[in-house]
């Protein structure tokens, strides 16, 4: 079987022995899925209703850590229950793992029942919402860059994350050659995910040694936050299960280019697209127009989103294809907005800001509300810059997560779309990282000043 499956269908193969677990899941704020093994003929028999998880799992770090400063939960008050709800549409196969389907949920308060404000999920949905209310629908597509390794992770781990080799000795950006050596991955990467109904176009190498680059069909904003879940969890079991490591950092190694996760969006109206207009030169709709000037507008506000570690802001690099500025341009991927399709009705804006370590759902969430309050305001998009977008005059990108947190912090525009509770814990979560950063001694401290300092 192909594609998402019905509960009738699930009920069907947990009776006939072909299922028999299910994983259960929630979005946690890193964008990992979370949750419990459940034995199929359990969760069929009333599982599939609701099951519980500590509400520790939306108010932590990487490394699972329970930092102080969360409004929504502390040690002193308990770490109680969240629901978890199953939505039984996002019901699939995990065809790499036998015996086993998989169903996403979204986070409920105990008492209540009402969603929580700062789940991924939610945060997403409340902007689908606006739109929803305004007579749009987001079309969305999400690329999926990462570095295969030629050892484990757990070799890695012993090794203490040193002298790391990728997969392949040279840059692969398009190699069938290359690609072919490594197809005991990307092969059943591919394949696996098409079975489990995640639309998956393409692999191809990417710009650099073992990196690879996989694409998903552009779909309904909430089933492609999904899909590149749920995509990036099958790269890292696959590669896991062939022997290898993949890895979604950004940026592993400063001589190496950085992995990046671009957006591409649109909006569409009674199931066309309403981005395009026949009678613009671009072809550009004053709808899209408005909804990129919000983009433009709002980039710091949201960089958060697009960029939530330490780590994630060494891509910022001139000349490395990982924009610096504040700017669009027609087909030009020096520039942080890209119009893609440009004529055409697939024209559509590509944010190259993100990095491959993004949430998708709070990344998708941001732009919507940038674009949404664009759209509201009327704002005016400035022309099209040509050239080298790495040399132009435009307003800089937060360089790092200081100045990242504090933009986000100070957001009027966040605070108005996603609420104050759900910015404020997103804050604490860059200063969770802030903190555990400023208190570790890197190798490039002791290496530059051990005698010389």
């Amino acid at each position: 079987m192909t594609g998402p499956l019905s509960f009738d269908d699930l009920k069907t193969m947990v009776s006939d022995g072909t299922i028999d677990t299910v994983l259960v899941c929630l979005v946690d704020m890193q964008g990992r899925l979370m949750g419990k093994r459940f034995h199929a003929g359990h969760f069929v028999n009333g599982a599939y209703d609701e099951t519980h998880c500590c509400n520790y799992l939306l108010a932590t770090d990487l490394e699972m850590e329970t930092p102080d400063g969360y409004a929504a939960t502390s040690w002193e008050r308990g770490y109680g229950d969240y629901v978890m709800k199953p939505d039984l549409s996002t019901l699939r196969l995990m065809p790499w793992l036998d015996g086993t389907a998989m169903v996403l949920c979204d986070v409920l308060d105990h008492h209540t029942h009402q969603e929580i404000s700062h789940s991924p999920r939610s945060i997403l949905k409340k902007q689908l919402s606006r739109l929803k209310a305004m007579g749009f629908d987001a079309m969305m597509a999400t690329e999926l860059e990462f570095f295969l390794f030629e050892k484990s992770f757990d070799q890695i781990r012993r090794d203490k994350f040193r002298d790391l080799e990728p997969i392949s000795g040279y840059n692969e950006d398009y190699a069938i050659l290359q690609t072919t050596k490594e197809e005991h991955i990307m092969r059943p990467i591919r394949n696996h995910l098409w079975t489990a109904g995640v639309p998956v176009e393409n692999s191809k190498g990417e710009a650099e040694t073992g990196q690879e680059e996989l694409n998903i069909k552009y779909a309904p904003a909430l089933d492609t936050a999904d899909y590149h879940t749920i995509a990036k969890h099958a790269v890292k079991e696959i590669a896991w299960q062939q022997g290898h490591a993949a890895s979604f950092l950004p940026k592993w190694h400063h001589d190496k280019v950085g992995s990046s996760s671009h957006v591409h969006q649109s909006l569409w109206k009674d199931g066309k697209p309403a981005f395009f207009d026949a009678d613009d030169d671009l072809g550009m709709s004053g709808l899209m127009k408005n909804y990129m000037a919000g983009l433009l507008k709002y980039a710091p506000d949201y960089t958060y989103f697009l960029a939530p570690y330490i780590n994630s802001y060494k891509r910022f690099q001139k000349g490395s294809f990982a924009p610096t500025r504040i700017i669009w341009s027609v087909d030009n991927r020096t520039a942080g907005f890209r119009l893609c399709g440009d004529g055409t009705k697939g024209i559509r804006v590509e944010c190259r800001i993100g990095g491959s370590d993004i949430n998708p759902y709070l990344a998708m969430a941001a732009q919507l509300a940038a674009g949404i309050t664009g759209i509201e305001d009327g704002l005016d998009l400035a022309p099209a810059f040509s050239g080298d977008a790495y040399a132009g005059d435009t307003g800089l990108i937060p360089s790092n997560l200081r100045d990242a947190r504090d933009t986000l912090r100070g957001s009027a525009m966040l605070r108005a779309a996603m609420g104050d509770d759900v910015i404020d814990h997103y804050t604490r979560a860059a200063e969770v990282e802030i903190e555990d950063f400023d208190r570790v001694v890197t190798d490039y401290e002791i290496a530059r000043g051990f005698e010389r300092a």
